[in-house]
């Protein structure tokens, strides 16, 4: 291998997404809960359309477009020092996404189910709550498992940026601490719900994508050695 070549437009770029990544879901989810937690939330869904359509559009295709994105844009990069590593990040990346679509998709269908709650008799209304219940805990559980698989992904380009060299080695090291955090915190919350846990657990992953997003936007990538590079 006589060299490697690092697009530095495509390592900024992929600092850019990996904040509007975070941007999108995040306000996006933040719009969601803001309109669910009230008591009266299927009262007050169908005046909020607009909003809760936004936050679906952000959660369900701008996130989806640019997680995916993320390693895509890494993939001619880190490919040629783990392989394997590398096409195991996309392919999370995939189902990781796909998983936290249909979590937004099923949030969605509140805005039919709080319709159909204003015209129906107010007598007969607790099976409108039980659904509203149930497609909430989805949204709930897909988030989670979405989060576990994008873990395991986190951990797979994590192995390969440190086998690369490309980074400090202390970055990585840190990504993998937080992305292991980040799944046993996913994983715990499936099984027993836990605010301070789930709060705890994003903590060291989410500070991780934050700082290797604003370090590859302003220094990029090392120079890479192509005798770290391996033979696939």
């Amino acid at each position: 291998m006589n060299g490697i070549d690092i697009d530095r437009n495509a390592v900024r770029l992929f600092g850019i997404f990996f904040i509007l990544t975070f941007l999108s879901y995040g306000i996006g989810a933040s719009l969601v809960v803001a309109l669910t937690s009230a008591p009266d939330y299927l009262t007050t869904i169908p005046a909020n359309k607009t909003t809760f359509v936004t936050s679906a559009i952000l959660m369900a295709i701008v996130h989806t477009f640019l997680n995916i994105g993320l390693p895509v844009l890494m993939l001619p990069i880190l490919k040629p020092y783990g392989e394997r590593l590398s096409y195991g990040y996309l392919s999370a990346a995939i189902v990781a996404t796909t998983v936290l679509a249909v979590g937004a998709i099923l949030l969605l269908m509140l805005i039919p189910l709080s319709t159909g709650y204003l015209q129906s008799d107010q007598v007969d209304t607790q099976q409108f709550d039980i659904v509203a219940i149930v497609l909430k805990a989805g949204g709930k559980i897909s988030y989670h498992m979405g989060m576990a698989i994008w873990s395991l992904g986190g951990m797979m380009f994590c192995a390969v940026l440190y086998r690369s060299g490309l980074l400090p080695r202390f970055m990585p090291v840190w990504g993998m601490f937080g992305y292991v955090t980040l799944a046993a915190g996913s994983i715990s919350e499936l099984f027993v719900q836990n605010a301070t846990i789930e709060i705890i657990s994003v903590i060291p992953g989410g500070l991780f994508e934050l700082t290797l997003s604003l370090w590859l936007i302003f220094k990029g990538f090392a120079r890479p050695d192509p005798a770290t590079a391996l033979q696939n």
